[in-house]
């Protein structure tokens, strides 16, 4: 998929306030300082569309990108870690989760998680709640730029192993690198092949 075109719409707080669900819409989200924002502007080959930060907790509301006119990428607020009050981080929760489960033109989920880091019980307990709930997604590993191919490799078994022990089937997985770009063309082609097949709900 070629990316000709990429703009911002609008962030939202609640549910009601986002666009019209009439497109397929991408959800992107992870642990607070994942880099995010930075993935999404390696994405879309359009520097500064997400805007990045060193704070964890810097994404604070539902943002939509309108892509080709055609689909809706959407950063969500981290979870995890941020400075912030625990009530606060309790409301982006809420607003995440409702958004996850209320959604009609949501398609997919693509979850990142830091390559570099071992199986966090965060992202651990975030994915069985979204299987639960029947939302799909995709593991997206970050950062992988910052490892040896060895070292990797074992990341990435660790997080299947950990998986396996209470999954019946693993989610798919991308190795990604916004320094590299490894990993674009894979998520691309992904969404590609679920626009082609998406029909409004």
């Amino acid at each position: 998929m070629e990316i000709k075109k990429a703009d911002y719409v609008k962030s939202s707080a609640r549910l009601d306030q986002c666009p019209e669900p009439l497109l397929p819409e991408y959800a992107f989200i992870g642990r607070s300082n994942v880099g995010k924002s930075t993935l999404i502007n390696m994405i879309t080959g359009k520097k500064g569309l997400a805007k990045t930060s060193g704070t964890p907790g810097k994404t604070q509301l539902i943002s939509h990108f309108i892509i080709n006119e055609e689909w809706y990428l959407v950063d969500l607020p981290g979870y995890g870690y941020a400075r912030r009050s625990r009530s606060e981080r309790g409301s982006w929760e809420r607003m995440v989760r409702t958004y996850l489960t209320g959604r009609t033109s949501l398609v997919q989920v693509f979850l990142l998680l830091d390559a570099r880091l071992e199986p966090q019980d965060s992202d651990l307990r975030f994915m069985e709640w979204m299987a639960r709930n029947g939302i799909p997604f995709v593991l997206i590993f970050t950062k992988s730029d910052k490892l040896g191919r060895t070292r990797l490799q074992e990341q990435v078994t660790a997080y299947k192993e950990e998986l396996m022990q209470t999954w019946d089937s693993l989610p798919p997985a991308i190795i990604s690198s916004a320094t590299t770009r490894q990993g674009r063309e894979e998520i691309l082609s992904l969404i590609g092949e679920l626009n082609d097949e998406w029909t409004r709900p």
